[in-house]
């Protein structure tokens, strides 16, 4: 498989134009690509409007489908598995976040993630393994990855927020109480929020906590 150590993928400019005064990486699910989650830069910029809004391509082609992107391969679904999968990459991932900080001339604390499915699994391995704080976390309909291992692994404590629909499919929605029990023994802050009948996916809902909860961060 061809794995990718570079990553790039779609953008949006801050809405005020210039420099950007903070940042926001957008991580997809598996078998999707950056031009997934971009778009939810229109629902959020006019909240952020000096944010700059990035949404790389997953560093491998999906092994599960004839196009699209993932972060880590899925084909072996047990834990060990994916947390050797999620370790593999967790490096690229943080090379291209200090990049992306270091060319805007921005720090960790200016730094907001957003995950979907195996993007918000990316984002709370990544974020809190990070040696200084990010803003915050916000993942959708996602997992936590490493859990046991956390507390020991924890370098920062970043702020999360939490979005699951109760009628999902993929990943159960049981996975978001698993994921807030393992950040909290971790002494990490975590707000949860349920969304009603939604089934693998962000609603309008689910957008308005992200909102709120970037806007908290983010100032």
């Amino acid at each position: 498989m061809s794995i990718t150590t570079t990553l790039s993928g779609p953008r949006r400019a801050p809405r005020t134009g210039g420099k950007p005064a903070k940042l926001v990486v957008l991580l997809h699910g598996v078998g999707a690509d950056g031009n997934d989650l971009i778009s939810l830069a229109d629902s959020w910029a006019p909240l952020l409007p000096t944010a700059e809004f990035l949404s790389p391509d997953g560093p491998q082609p999906c092994d599960m489908a004839p196009s699209g992107r993932q972060w880590f391969s899925l084909q072996n679904r047990t834990a060990p598995a994916m947390l050797a999968g999620i370790r593999a990459t967790a490096p690229i991932l943080d090379a291209f976040l200090d990049q992306a900080l270091a060319e805007r001339g921005l720090t960790d604390a200016d730094l907001a993630l957003v995950g979907f499915s195996q993007g918000t699994m990316m984002s709370l391995y990544v974020g809190p393994r990070r040696p200084h704080r990010l803003a915050g976390i916000l993942g959708y309909s996602g997992a936590l990855l490493g859990a046991d291992n956390l507390s020991a692994d924890a370098r920062s404590r970043p702020p999360v927020q939490l979005v699951h629909g109760d009628a999902d499919p993929i990943v159960p929605f049981e996975a978001m109480a698993h994921a807030e029990a393992g950040l909290v023994r971790a002494g990490i802050e975590v707000a949860t929020a349920a969304r009603p009948g939604l089934p693998h996916g962000i609603d309008p809902g689910g957008l308005e906590v992200g909102a709120a909860f970037l806007r908290s961060v983010l100032g």
